[in-house]
């Protein structure tokens, strides 16, 4: 049943509820979620949902007696079947014109808008989101995917007119499909790294075989849900669980067109490696390989405003985003300040369970991801942690404080590797110079901050940062919080497998080839 509520527009940048209604309808949902826990998930293979040869059961890092469900796990046949399911149902999608392809997709974002509250009650408790963040990242899936739709409608199915030799000759620029898509989405965006990409491939005219991360296994569901509610047609969309092998035996597959993986730079390069010349010739990979992101705050920057910026951004999904700021440059002259303040906004930050309302750090992912944690604390005794570094013992959950550390050697490993927890360094600098150096010195070049009230400093840091995803003076977050059609999303040097953005001119064409025709009438 369709559940008839007002529409409540939320972003990565909505610092408040912008509406008491928001509360009452995530509410509503999780409660009813926690009703409904348990239950089984089947895969979906050429338009049947189909029992794995085995199962997992999932479970709430917030709560580890929540069962949230038991997952069918995709064994190496099943895989291949889903993908042989999407090379016999690509030529009626291919030839499927463009216009039907787009208002089928467009009725698919429709449903994930419909259904937000029940999709971001999945999110959140089943990565541990808070509410405003789980319910941005769904509404950020309708609009990746009206993003798309808008992009085809506006270049005519890209069929282009070229110039002609003569009133005989017409040539054409036409842009095609590739043919089956694989999508491989990680755990910290389940919907809209799922939904978005699969979305892309869809309206292109290729058919898709989706692996999300098994901890995102929930909300993945109900992206598939939508797909066939919308009518996408059986084997066009198909979705297998299970983890890391059905996403080895999914890459491994010759009948792949092209891929789109997001997660660690390790496996993207392995994946770049192996994938894109198996078959005997180029065949893309689409790649967002995380980040090591840094803030640049000079002797002119509003402090408070960068606190602020620095703390969304580093805490945020309690740090475990691509996009997480994990290392601030600070003027020598205004660090102090500076770190004074970010410490009191960390240790006003609520912990606890995300679906509580007052909540804004919910748990870490998993045992492993709360072990690492406390092995990077270990870590960071080389330098000051002035707050933070332990773990908190609330309930069954793998819960752990904000951390801010100062005084780290340079040399130490964590100013360059991906932590993926929500701990942040700074770092006093002489000057600006100094601060540009140290940013650049990272092979990652995701996203990037800089807080200056000074715009010839502002020119400068967008003339020398080595980052795909720049953002200065924002209060919203540092380093976070892009939005489709506001900000580009896709990074530079090793965070990116293509040097193209999400969300803005150039995604969608990735999921297309040129064909030039020539006709002589």
């Amino acid at each position: 049943m369709i559940k008839q509520r007002k529409h409540i527009k939320v972003t990565y940048s909505t610092l408040g509820s912008p509406d008491p209604l928001l509360h009452e309808y995530f509410d509503e949902d999780v409660a009813e979620l926690k009703q409904n826990l348990g239950r089984d998930y089947p895969l979906l293979i050429n338009g049947e949902w189909q029992p794995g040869a085995e199962s997992y059961e999932a479970r709430s890092p917030i709560n580890s007696d929540w069962l949230l469900g038991n997952f069918a796990r995709a064994a190496d046949e099943q895989v291949d079947a889903a993908v042989a399911a999407a090379q016999a149902a690509y030529p009626a999608w291919r030839d499927t014109p463009w216009q039907q392809r787009v208002a089928t997709l467009n009725r698919a974002a429709d449903l994930i808008s419909q259904r937000l509250f029940e999709i971001s009650a999945a999110v959140s408790m089943e990565i541990g989101k808070n509410r405003l963040e789980a319910i941005g990242e769904v509404e950020e899936t309708a609009d990746l995917i009206r993003y798309c739709v808008e992009a085809m409608r506006e270049n005519a199915g890209f069929d282009r007119e070229l110039l002609s030799e003569s009133a005989q000759h017409h040539n054409r620029s036409v842009l095609k499909p590739y043919g089956v898509w694989g999508v491989i989405g990680p755990f910290n965006f389940p919907a809209a790294l799922t939904g978005g990409p699969s979305g892309a491939a869809l309206i292109a005219g290729n058919t898709v075989v989706l692996k999300p991360a098994a901890e995102g296994s929930l909300t993945a569901w109900h992206m598939a849900k939508c797909m066939e509610d919308a009518g996408v047609p059986a084997g066009v969309f198909n979705m297998v669980y299970g983890g890391d092998e059905p996403g080895k035996t999914l890459v491994a597959n010759p009948a792949l067109g092209g891929l789109t993986f997001t997660g660690s730079y390790a496996v993207g390069m392995s994946i770049i490696q192996s994938f894109t010349t198996a078959a005997g010739y180029y065949r893309p990979v689409i790649a967002e390989m995380g980040g090591k992101n840094p803030t640049i705050v000079t002797d002119k920057a509003d402090l408070d405003k960068a606190a602020l910026g620095v703390m969304r951004s580093a805490f945020g999904l309690t740090g475990q985003k691509c996009s997480a700021c994990s290392r601030v440059y600070v003027d020598a002259a205004v660090h102090d300040e500076f770190v004074d303040k970010l410490v009191d906004l960390a240790d006003e930050v609520a912990v606890g369970d995300p679906t509580d309302a007052d909540t804004y750090m919910g748990p870490i992912i998993s045992q492993h991801a709360y072990e690492a944690y406390q092995q990077y604390v270990d870590e960071l005794g080389a330098g000051q942690i002035l707050t933070g570094g332990r773990t908190l013992p609330l309930g069954k959950g793998y819960f752990v404080a904000p951390t801010v550390v100062a005084d780290l050697p340079d040399e130490h490993r964590l100013w360059q590797h991906e932590m993926f927890a929500p701990i942040v360094a700074v770092r006093a600098v002489a000057d600006k110079d100094e601060a540009m150096r140290l940013a650049n010195d990272v092979p990652l070049g995701l996203t990037a901050g800089m807080y200056s009230e000074d715009d010839g400093e502002v020119r400068w840091f967008l003339d020398n940062i080595e980052a795909g995803v720049l953002y200065v003076n924002r209060a919203t977050g540092a380093t976070t919080g892009a939005w489709p059609g506001y900000q580009s999303f896709g990074g530079w040097k090793g965070s990116t497998g293509s040097g193209k953005a999400a969300g803005s001119w150039y995604y969608l064409q990735q999921y297309m080839r040129e064909q030039s025709h020539t006709v002589v009438r």
